[in-house]
């Protein structure tokens, strides 16, 4: 997936969950209603009737919850990135509008400094012997 838009990641990778978690409650569903299958009286039948019933009602429920909420998340994403480019275009249209006002002013050049003196070594004075 190489290149491809994190919003779009994030969608295929909730839709993959939610199979998942799907085929879990589905299962869940599936115990309960042998259960009942196999339950001697009609309360007990009827209790793991209404098991099987709430677990996939609870189940699809937060399944459901799941991948709304992946979507915003995906959503999200995707508005604050077109934002950002937007704001990214806006700025450099701001600078070229700003260069493209402003005259090209050149700069006089600088007068040269003074030769530097050079760094050769200086003999020492000699000293001048005081008449007596």
């Amino acid at each position: 997936m190489a290149g491809a838009d994190i919003d779009v990641v994030i969608r295929q990778t909730a839709k993959q969950q939610n199979k998942t978690i799907l085929a879990a409650i589905k299962a869940r569903r599936d115990h309960f209603a042998g259960l009942a299958a196999k339950a001697k009286d009609a309360g007990t039948k009827e209790r793991y009737k209404q098991a099987a019933k709430d677990v996939m009602e609870q189940g699809t429920a937060a399944a459901r919850r799941l991948q709304m909420s992946a979507d915003n998340a995906a959503d999200s994403f995707a508005r604050s990135m077109r934002m950002a480019n937007d704001a990214f275009i806006a700025k450099t249209a701001a600078e070229a509008a700003k260069a493209a006002e402003k005259p090209a002013v050149t700069k006089a050049p600088k007068p040269a400094k003074k030769a530097a003196k050079s760094k050769k070594p200086v003999a020492p004075k000699a000293k001048k012997k005081k008449k007596s």
